[in-house]
């Protein structure tokens, strides 16, 4: 028997006063007489333990509104894209009625059940982020995969501006080769202007460099001055942003019926990237879309060197070595070409069409060209150095190799 039901039955059935339980129980006489009337009221049912909480919380949100906001979350989360509490801000913004704070929906969607913890996940806090300051300063390219309904493996290329997360171009093709990502590329451009840089990995259809050729995209960049990035092999996080943008296509497509053309495949694509230019903010962009993103600021253009680069051309990128020295491999065999001490450090493209070499610095200076002798592992640049690797003029060579 626990103490509320021993002191009523101390009142009722010994008939002792509530002053007389209360001193011998060390309680309060009001609480005595509070006990006794609920138990006349409700029995012995009303002496249980009673929640402490407030009937009403008076700053909680109305059940009509949270509803509205797990109908809403259904609606994205059934459509493929973002349902996140700052998505649904935005389109809850977007109707008549009060709209609750990102924070208030999150809470929200995680009482409901909604929010799954991910105690492991790295803290926002603790990325380090890296963004273009100008719409078409940089832009990034990538291809991913998908599969038609008869399990059809089928690519997307995709070309995003690096500032404002715009889906410059997303085309779907049975196999991506390197024409057909320069043919995306200028379609890209005519709508949007040529970038300033352009960042990819190595796949063979972006560079061939590692091939000892070079890949359409490549000379075209070469021609109209934009600087081309690669990644770090194994390194996808360079692309980050391009690699996030194909987790969010993928989720969109993934909850589509699966198309059995690639036509069909290519009309889902084109129905996501006018929402997700249009429609869907960015949270990177503070909740801004894309393409307003895009239009707030003056576009960058390219600036670089223009390189002609003929059919014939082989294409690689160095940097000069402290001895001023670059390398260059002709039918096997690794030549060191000479350039000049000065210049060590400088990045610099060679150029080599038959044994015609140009190496050209980032800026587009000519810093030599030469024909390779390829019976010479050497090239060297006709200079003499002085001992403390002074370069000597003219009148000074005849005394340097003097005794």
């Amino acid at each position: 028997m626990d103490l509320a039901s021993y002191i009523v039955q101390a009142v009722q059935l010994e008939g002792r006063s509530y002053r007389d339980v209360a001193a011998a129980h060390g309680v309060s006489k009001s609480w005595v007489a509070k006990l006794v009337a609920r138990h006349r009221a409700g029995g012995s049912e009303a002496l249980r333990p009673r929640s402490r909480a407030a009937n009403r919380i008076a700053n909680r949100t109305p059940s009509e509104i949270e509803d509205r906001i797990v109908l809403v979350r259904k609606q994205l989360a059934d459509q493929g894209f973002d349902a996140g509490a700052q998505t649904i801000h935005y389109h809850l913004s977007l109707q008549a009625g009060p709209v609750p704070s990102a924070r208030t929906i999150h809470r929200i969607l995680a009482r409901r059940g909604f929010v799954v913890p991910q105690p492991r996940k790295r803290p926002r806090s603790s990325f380090i982020r890296f963004e273009a300051r100008l719409p078409n300063e940089c832009w990034q390219s990538d291809v991913t995969h998908w599969r038609l309904a008869d399990d059809t493996e089928v690519e997307i290329i995709n070309f995003l501006d690096d500032h404002s997360r715009l889906a410059l171009a997303s085309s779907v093709h049975r196999t991506t080769t390197a024409p057909i990502a320069l043919r995306v590329f200028n379609q890209a451009a005519a709508i949007w202007g040529y970038p300033a840089a352009l960042l990819t990995d190595n796949g063979c259809i972006y560079t061939a460099a590692h091939r000892g050729g070079r890949a359409a995209l490549e000379s075209e960049l070469l021609a109209r001055g934009i600087v081309f990035k690669h990644s770090r092999p194994y390194h996808p996080q360079t692309c980050g942003k391009v690699e996030r943008f194909h987790q969010t296509l993928k989720g969109y497509l993934g909850r589509q019926d699966p198309p059995e053309t690639i036509a069909g495949l290519q009309t889902q694509v084109d129905r996501f990237i006018a929402y997700y230019n249009e429609v869907r903010p960015h949270r990177a962009r503070d909740r801004m879309t894309p393409r307003a993103a895009y239009d707030a600021r003056a576009k960058a253009h390219p600036e670089g060197p223009k390189i002609s680069v003929g059919v014939d051309t082989r294409i690689r990128h160095d940097v000069i070595d402290p001895g001023g020295k670059v390398t260059l491999r002709y039918k096997s065999t690794l030549h060191h070409i000479g350039v000049g001490r000065e210049h060590r450090g400088k990045r610099v493209i060679i150029l080599r069409a038959g044994l015609n070499v140009r190496v050209v610095a980032s800026d587009g200076e000519l810093l030599r060209e030469l024909t390779l002798d390829p019976t010479k592992n050497y090239q060297p640049t006709g200079r003499v150095y002085s001992p403390k690797g002074r370069k000597l003029g003219p009148r000074n060579k005849q005394a340097s190799t003097m005794p």
